[in-house]
């Protein structure tokens, strides 16, 4: 069995929520609006000190490069002055390292001088885009219901015609399932090279024990899968993709025995953290909850949150599988999926919703991405991929 990291590790990066929950669209789907509960009422927004006690902590040990990951409901209700203060602030606590920013948005507010600013300052921006209209105005709405499509895809074709560096991080639902090929195209025909597909399931809100309406089932989603990754394939050159998705090259590089872009697929969690616009941290996105609060920037140092035991337990608590996991021929690659993803029911505490995509997916794919990590490793020049791993330890 495999000795889970126990060694003191470096912060980074930290994604910091700096309108906190709020927004300017109103998605369907939204897991993180319920936030707003945590909070109190109003406008959330991050005061000029946290945001200094934040990045003066984040940077405070930084030698390597790093990221600072901008996150919400929607950053950019912030407005750009505060961005131009947060990039100040990285050149006055790292000199002379190099700190990456990615701006997480829906892409709705944007302009000319959003772009000209995102250019300037080498952010990566990550635009959410569902697909073509009737795809992502499925659930991607305003608050009074109308379609954000043509307003968020002329703002797309306006940061590219500047020179910005975009990616698309697309919801794949219940509706946009059913059309992976028309969904990579439309990107592929706009001029994005580097997406991101999200499985969404999050629990219905009139009966939490089953999934909400909207969200995708894991069948579905395997073949989802399937498809994309043969239109992913059909635009390699020279055995290397063309195109990059993030799921692919995360499981290609776990063919490779490298470690994996995606979180997902790393033996524990608990790698990052998250900064919320009041300064209280958290151990994941997806787990902004009051029990697992871990500080506040005012109270403690970042990095000593990243090693405190209640996040060492977090990290580890993704090792506790359901039995079934350990028998999987898959487990080596998959790593269990992500946790927020494991169902609540007592009978199948454990199991991943989407345990059967990611079967589906391997059983499909396996022989070929054996062959690809091949001759990725004789084009890298490394060692040959492959190697046995046992899966994680079961504790309980």
């Amino acid at each position: 069995m495999t000795e889970l990291n126990t060694a003191r590790k470096p912060l980074n990066f930290i994604l910091i929520k700096p309108a906190g929950p709020d927004c300017n669209m109103a998605c369907t789907y939204c897991f993180y609006y319920d936030k707003t509960a945590l909070f109190s009422t109003g406008r959330h927004r991050m005061r000029e000190e946290t945001l200094e006690k934040t990045l003066s902590s984040f940077l405070a040990s930084a030698h390597r490069p790093v990221t600072v990951g901008w996150q919400g409901g929607e950053p950019g209700l912030m407005g750009i002055s505060f961005f131009e203060k947060a990039v100040d602030l990285e050149r006055k606590y790292a000199p002379g390292v190099q700190v990456g920013n990615s701006f997480q948005t829906n892409g709705y507010h944007l302009d000319r001088a959003w772009a000209r600013f995102f250019h300037k300052n080498r952010f990566l921006v990550g635009l959410s885009l569902d697909g073509p209209a009737h795809v992502h105005d499925r659930y991607r709405l305003t608050r009074d219901g109308r379609g954000t499509w043509q307003r968020v895809t002329d703002n797309l074709k306006m940061l590219l015609d500047q020179g910005v560096a975009v990616n698309t991080m697309t919801v794949v639902n219940d509706y946009s399932v059913r059309f992976p090929e028309e969904i990579y195209n439309f990107h592929k025909e706009l001029g994005i090279r580097y997406m991101q597909f999200i499985p969404c399931v999050e629990a219905d809100p009139s009966d939490p024990s089953r999934a909400a309406p909207f969200s995708v089932s894991a069948r579905a989603y395997g073949e989802f899968l399937c498809k994309l990754f043969d239109l992913w394939v059909g635009d390699f050159r020279d055995g290397i993709p063309e195109v990059s998705i993030r799921f692919f090259d995360s499981v290609l590089l776990s063919y490779l025995d490298l470690p994996p872009e995606e979180c997902t697929f790393n033996d524990e969690c608990g790698v990052y953290l998250v900064v919320e616009h009041n300064g209280d941290v958290y151990p994941c996105d997806f787990f902004v909850e009051p029990a697992l609060k871990l500080g506040n920037v005012y109270r403690e140092g970042l990095e000593e949150l990243l090693n405190s035991e209640q996040q060492k337990q977090f990290g580890r608590a993704k090792a506790e599988m359901h039995r079934k996991c350990l028998r999987c021929p898959w487990l080596r690659h998959c790593k269990g999926g992500c946790p927020k993803d494991r169902l609540r029911d007592p009978r199948d505490r454990g199991m991943n919703h989407f345990c059967e995509s990611y079967k589906i997916f391997y059983r499909y794919a396996d022989s070929r991405l054996k062959k690809m990590a091949l001759h990725l490793a004789r084009v890298l020049g490394i060692r040959s991929p492959g190697a046995a791993v046992p899966p994680p330890r079961l504790s309980r």
